[in-house]
């Protein structure tokens, strides 16, 4: 079975992400470049922007759930999300942004982060996208929908410790495409996560991928 969507598919929200905070080293940023390394990031009271020109994912579920930290200023928060994961993904022209605004002395600072612009994609196992906005073309092969997240066995189940009802809708597929990814993200965990012709710049402005 396939299923082919279209335009602002703001439910499916899928894709790539992998956006340190401003404080990143290139160090980090380099041991990302050459594989072997697990990769968890999240930008704490901040979400991120995330654009790719293609992305080829296998293994694919996606199940609602509740994001937990703190603001800026040390306020607690929550938000609703939908998680997307794959068991592999391949990334073409992948671009993701933060601006972390009210620096003091600087006002705005951005970090950017561009990968997989050449002839070698950016790879991820084991990947999970906190997503809150998604605009995608969407392709689905062997999709199920409407099965219990607990129940999503194609993808790489439903990630440790976050909040999520294992009995709510969720959906898989074998497999998925998407072509002209803008999203908008709060968190991302890969167990490996290998970035083709890293490059990596801050900037004291408003920059940002789309």
């Amino acid at each position: 079975m396939e299923s082919q969507v279209r335009g602002g598919t703001r439910w499916k929200r899928f894709a790539v992400v992998m956006v340190p905070s401003v404080a990143a080293t290139a160090a980090i940023g380099v041991a990302l470049a050459q594989g072997a390394l697990a990769a968890s990031f999240s930008v704490s009271g901040q979400s991120f922007k995330v654009s790719a020109d293609r992305l080829d994912g296998t293994g694919f579920s996606q199940y609602g759930a509740i994001d937990s930290g703190y603001t800026l200023d040390g306020n607690k928060t929550a938000h609703p999300v939908a998680v997307s994961a794959f068991k592999n993904a391949t990334i073409t022209n992948m671009c993701q942004s933060v601006v972390t605004p009210d620096i003091p002395l600087l006002g705005s600072v951005s970090l950017v982060l561009k990968a997989g612009g050449g002839d070698t994609p950016v790879e991820a196992d084991n990947l999970y996208i906190d997503v809150e906005d998604l605009e995608a073309n969407a392709t689905f092969r062997g999709i199920d929908i409407g099965v219990a997240a607990k129940d999503a066995t194609k993808g790489p189940g439903l990630k440790s410790g976050e909040a999520a009802n294992p009995y709510g809708f969720a959906q898989q597929a074998d497999s998925a495409t998407l072509t002209k990814v803008r999203q908008t993200a709060w968190a991302t965990t890969a167990g490996t996560f290998k970035l083709s012709g890293l490059k990596m710049s801050v900037a004291t402005a408003d920059k940002e991928c789309y």
